[in-house]
């Protein structure tokens, strides 16, 4: 600043809506931390509880939460924007996702850097990130609370559920919340994806069936689909085949055969 001021400084918080970054707005506020915006990027692509949890953030702590958007929707960019360069010019869409080419995820930090730097304007920017100290190796360029204070993701979401945010039951199925459809997460969260929100499940499939390029770099949503259905019915199989050895097992321990017993329970029922 000219004359040798002091320039300021504009505290702006990232929230992912994820434990980690709940727990560092929560804990900034807590202990009295500059927070001049918190700001959560809307893809699309999230949990309606995600949406919800939002709404309960900004309520509870009576913080606003800015919410940014996409120019154009996530879709767009997925299935029908035309590339202009490099190995697939001329083709449609980015389709799914891979480690080296998040492009969703570029398009999200590059929409938030841009409203960032707009909003601080000639004050200097301090962001802060919600990285647990688990993941220290991830803390690059910006302010990581939770990696300054040690504070784990399982005491993150040990600290957030404490204080009543439960994502309506979202980290009792997943591992990890972000977008619902993402190729990169789990195996185990996308067998619970398909159990317990079949909605989201056929979109997925859907999706699949438009993009240029395979879900995962191993397989299709329409192969994860038979080899889940495969394990439900092993399970079931499985579990008819427990019962019976239980059943029999209880009729040889009362000295009845095995069919006796079959038949007595059939009658209680």
């Amino acid at each position: 600043m000219a004359g040798g001021g002091i320039v300021s400084a504009y505290h702006v918080v990232s929230l992912s809506g994820g434990k980690d970054s709940t727990a560092m707005l929560i804990m900034m506020l807590e202990r009295g931390m500059p927070v001049d915006e918190v700001v959560w990027f809307d893809t699309g692509w999230e949990f309606p509880a995600m949406v919800g949890h939002i709404g309960k953030v900004e309520a509870e702590t009576g913080v606003p939460v800015t919410r940014l958007r996409p120019d154009l929707p996530f879709n767009y960019w997925m299935f029908d924007h035309v590339r202009m360069k490099g190995a697939r010019a001329g083709e449609a869409g980015y389709g799914w996702a891979r480690m080296g080419s998040r492009w969703c995820t570029k398009i999200k930090t590059s929409a938030i850097d841009r409203h960032v730097k707009a909003m601080a304007g000639r004050r200097r920017v301090v962001q802060y990130v919600g990285i647990a100290a688990d993941e220290a190796h991830r803390a690059k360029g910006k302010r990581y609370p939770l990696v300054e204070w040690g504070v784990t993701e399982a005491e993150a979401l040990a600290y957030c559920r404490a204080r009543g945010y439960d994502w309506g039951g979202l980290y009792d199925r997943f591992d990890r919340v972000s977008c619902w459809c993402c190729p990169l997460q789990r195996l185990s969260d996308l067998r619970e994806l398909r159990r317990s929100f079949p909605d989201l499940w056929e979109l997925l499939r859907g999706m699949d069936a438009r993009a240029w390029n395979d879900f995962r770099i191993d397989c299709t949503v329409e192969q994860l689909e038979r080899r889940f259905a495969f394990e439900d019915c092993q399970t079931t199989v499985l579990g008819y085949i427990a019962e019976r050895e239980a059943m029999e097992r209880r009729a040889n321990d009362g000295g009845y055969g095995s069919g006796a017993c079959i038949a007595s329970e059939r009658q209680g029922d």
